[in-house]
């Protein structure tokens, strides 16, 4: 998102994270109203969790690869021909394909409830992303069938380049979302959510760093650490007029002029069928009572159900 909008956000009491910490934050907060900016799932996602609320969006047209490449009618009928699997979709998906799925996962929680679902036998049907699939399933270990689908921005990173960008900065450390190819993951000195990638930019040993992920958390990570480099990883070759684009066109949809206008006069209510938000609240409400129990320290074998390795 563009940094007027992150530091708005934050002067005015409200959040810039991920889109399910987006959601719980509208969720818990006493306003009746909640304005996300971000792409069309995002507001699905906080719809759900607060049906009861006005949801604007400053763009209805913000969308997002992952979504729009994991229609409801093909992933229905993939799920159908594989009943034995347990269904996890990632938050990167619309209201009906979650409505679809056993459980909901954060790149953030995806390996310990991936992990979880291993140890009490499950076979898992991943849907839409195929690289965080792939390094989930390298991770964990687990039998996991995947739907081919990838983000526009993090399927574009080179490892090539990355390689030949890390030679020009010896020192620097590399922090990569999982969402990248996989030989840019294995590139990686540190893989993980937007939180983590934040965490590891504050805390590691280095004072420069490469970032494999959407060039709008560059605001955040120099923000939180003043005096430290941060290089966006490439996204193309020496003979590309882009050296690196990462960044999601419908992200960059969001402008403040777009954020007046729906404050002022309250257009772009996201809807969610009625009917849906039942069924897709819950793989939601599971992985926030998963990730609520991991957090306090508590046994989280409860929470998953037990099937005989099959």
């Amino acid at each position: 998102m563009h940094p007027d909008l992150q530091d708005l956000a934050l002067e005015t009491g409200g959040i810039v994270s991920d889109s399910l910490e987006m959601a719980r934050f509208g969720r818990n907060h006493t306003a009746q109203t909640l304005v996300v900016a971000g792409v069309r799932f995002m507001g699905e996602t906080a719809k759900i969790l607060s049906p009861e609320k006005t949801v604007l969006m400053p763009e209805l047209e913000a969308n997002c690869s992952l979504d729009l490449g994991c229609p409801i009618g093909a992933f229905s009928a993939f799920c159908d021909q594989h009943p034995d699997r347990t269904v996890v979709v990632y938050a990167n998906t619309s209201a009906a394909v979650k409505a679809r799925s056993d459980w909901l996962v954060t790149s953030s929680c995806a390996l310990d409830i991936v992990r979880a679902l291993k140890d009490k036998g499950h076979k898992i049907l991943w849907a839409p992303d195929r690289h965080l699939g792939g390094y989930i399933q390298r991770e964990t270990g687990a039998d996991m069938l995947m739907w081919n689908g990838s983000c526009i921005v993090h399927d574009e990173f080179k490892a090539f380049e990355l390689e030949a960008l890390k030679k020009e900065h010896p020192g620097a450390k590399v922090l990569v979302h999982p969402e990248s190819p996989a030989d840019v993951v294995a590139l990686a000195d540190a893989v993980g959510s937007t939180s983590a990638i934040l965490n590891a930019a504050r805390t590691m040993d280095a004072t420069t760093f490469i970032v494999a992920t959407d060039n709008g958390m560059m605001h955040s990570l120099r923000t939180q650490n003043p005096g430290k480099t941060f290089i966006e990883a490439p996204t193309a070759g020496n003979s590309a007029t882009c050296k690196s684009c990462a960044h999601c066109p419908w992200m960059a949809m969001n402008g403040l002029a777009a954020l007046v206008h729906v404050l002022d006069t309250g257009a772009n209510a996201i809807t969610v069928d009625p009917a849906l938000i039942p069924r897709a609240r819950q793989p939601i409400d599971r992985m926030l009572a998963f990730t609520a129990a991991l957090k306090a320290g508590q046994p989280v074998s409860g929470l998953v159900p037990h099937i005989g390795a099959a």
